[in-house]
């Protein structure tokens, strides 16, 4: 474990580590804008059938004489009359409207378009009975980012973090940017899948080339800082998507900056704790000369020599360059423990909070007001994560947070649905706790994984996370069975999830493991130090007890 001494040796958080941590962050600013991008770019404006062709729409009435009324009394989205029923209008559905046959729009819709001027929806018609492919773009997306995790997760462990970084880059943008150009629905919701593999890709390596090169009393900070970085996107969404309304122009405009971190990331220095585990010394002793050059440390940098790092990494140096397959997640004892907890926090984490982002016209208000609120809690709750993870630790700020969401959502299924602010109080309060916990559980996840099998068992975890934001969406069709049940759902999984944490180790201001060695040592290390406490327990009780017996 004497890598963490060899950053602090060639400069700790020096110049190269302030550069590359923020380059690499720079990206997840549109990160919030390409997850929930379809509120905006797949919004459902107000609509209703078409006439036919040969109706003069100019005549007073002659529109409103083809719609019936539902009973709000306004006209129905899916259905017009089969013949125009002249007479007064009767918005609640008696008389002329109630006798008139209706038949589903053959014609087409005329859309609202004072708020969004056109959208996937408005364009390729995904209303009514194509209503349900809205909602398949979407999963889509998320079985991209299912694909992404487990194909990018692994090949980083294998290929290393900056090489497969700087193709996520180059993937998001091309596919994004075709996307835009997207001639048909179908065309689409391939480029859109691609995205979502790349998007994966990114977080993914993103937080883990961070970490590390980072000391240990840095790591907490730097997923804090990636965190609200992804905050601050969901503000630049709801800025951009208001500036932007036309769904072409603004799918152009979060995947053209992706070029250009493309080009950058060129530059970006490989783990040297990756080529270690890889067996290649040669390549670690470049990059941390590299570093301590940036940093201004010649003089440390020119102390390092092959037979230095021969002495101190001697444990990477027996993993070879062999790199442990996903497999190995299920047939070592340890690891086997560490990802079903993890996948367990992992699901419950992203099946809950899509439950709550992705149904933003839900509410009733401002879609960009939402959007903003959403984020704006997110400041204030990956504050306290932040100081919870920092000071009482990763297990009970892991814990905390999802309990406490699934609370709140549970809360929101039992209040009265007139109840607007209440509801929706509870909802951004929920979706607070689920931003921390998407926080904690990046950071406490790299740092449980040994070296030789992080990258894997993170793309595992947000496997299992993409697993629940699939199935997320299809929890909200049991609202038509009871129209609270889907809360009660996105309520109970965070709240049983979070009691897995229990058997979860702390490891704040540990060292990363980098063999599944060191987690053995480290369980038996927790296991003998417990045994210490509980003998010292007993002392004194033994000793009262001989006073007892002596009395």
């Amino acid at each position: 474990m004497a890598f963490n001494d060899l950053l602090k040796q060639v400069g700790g958080v020096g110049r190269f580590q302030k550069i590359q941590v923020l380059l690499v962050i720079f990206p997840f600013l549109l990160m919030a804008s390409h997850n929930t991008l379809q509120n905006f770019t797949a919004a459902i404006p107000t609509h209703h059938c078409r006439p036919p062709a040969n109706t003069n729409l100019s005549k007073d009435g002659e529109l409103e004489a083809w719609l019936p009324r539902n009973r709000k009394g306004r006209p129905e989205s899916c259905l017009r009359f089969t013949f125009p029923q002249q007479g007064p209008p009767f918005p609640n559905g008696t008389e002329t409207n109630s006798t008139g046959v209706t038949e589903p729009c053959t014609d087409g819709w005329i859309y609202d378009n004072s708020t969004f001027p056109s959208t996937i929806v408005t364009e390729w018609d995904l209303v009514c009975s194509h209503r349900a492919l809205r909602q398949l773009a979407q999963s889509l997306y998320m079985v991209g980012v299912l694909l992404g995790a487990m194909v990018f997760g692994s090949l980083s462990d294998r290929l290393g973090r900056q090489k497969v970084l700087t193709l996520n880059y180059l993937q998001t943008a091309v596919s994004g940017t075709c996307a835009a150009f997207a001639p048909n629905f179908s065309v689409y919701c391939v480029f859109r899948l691609l995205s979502g593999m790349s998007l994966s890709g990114i977080v993914l390596n993103s937080m883990t080339l961070n970490v590390e090169w980072m000391p240990i009393h840095t790591r907490a900070f730097v997923g804090t800082l990636m965190g609200y970085t992804y905050s601050m996107g969901q503000f630049l969404l709801a800025g951009i998507a208001y500036a932007v309304p036309h769904w072409r122009h603004l799918q152009l405009l979060v995947s053209l900056p992706f070029f250009a971190f493309f080009i950058y990331s060129w530059f970006f220095i490989e783990s040297a704790r990756w080529h270690a585990s890889s067996g290649r010394l040669d390549l670690t002793l470049r990059a941390l000369q590299r570093v301590a050059w940036i940093n201004g440390k010649q003089e440390e940098g020119a102390k390092l020599s092959m037979e230095v790092l021969r002495a101190s990494l001697q444990k990477e140096l027996t993993m070879g360059k062999s790199q442990a397959s996903a497999k190995e997640l299920l047939r070592c004892s340890a690891l086997r423990r560490l990802f079903l907890c993890l996948s367990m926090l992992w699901f419950a984490t992203s099946f809950a909070y899509y439950g709550l982002v992705m149904d933003l016209q839900g509410f009733g208000v401002s879609i960009y007001l939402i959007q903003v609120i959403f984020g704006a809690v997110d400041l204030p709750a990956k504050l306290v994560g932040f100081l919870v993870i920092n000071y009482l630790g990763r297990r009970p700020a892991q814990m905390a947070s999802l309990l406490l969401a699934g609370i709140c959502i549970l809360l929101n299924g039992v209040v009265p649905q007139d109840q607007y602010i209440v509801r929706t109080s509870f909802a951004v309060l929920g979706k607070g706790c689920l931003a921390s916990s998407f926080n904690c559980i990046f950071l406490y996840t790299g740092e449980l994984y040994p070296t030789m099998i992080r990258q894997t068992g993170l793309g595992m975890g947000s496997t299992t996370a993409r697993v629940g934001s699939i199935m997320s969406p299809l929890v909200s069709m049991t609202s038509e069975l009871y129209s609270s049940l889907p809360l009660f759902i996105y309520g109970a999984v965070p709240v049983a999830a979070s009691t897995a944490t229990a058997l979860l180790p702390e490891t704040l201001g540990q060292p990363l493991p980098d063999t599944v060695q060191d987690i053995e040592s480290r369980r038996k290390g927790n296991r003998n130090r417990l045994q210490q406490e509980q003998q010292k327990q007993m002392v004194p009780l033994q000793a009262s007890a001989g006073e007892k017996n002596g009395l």
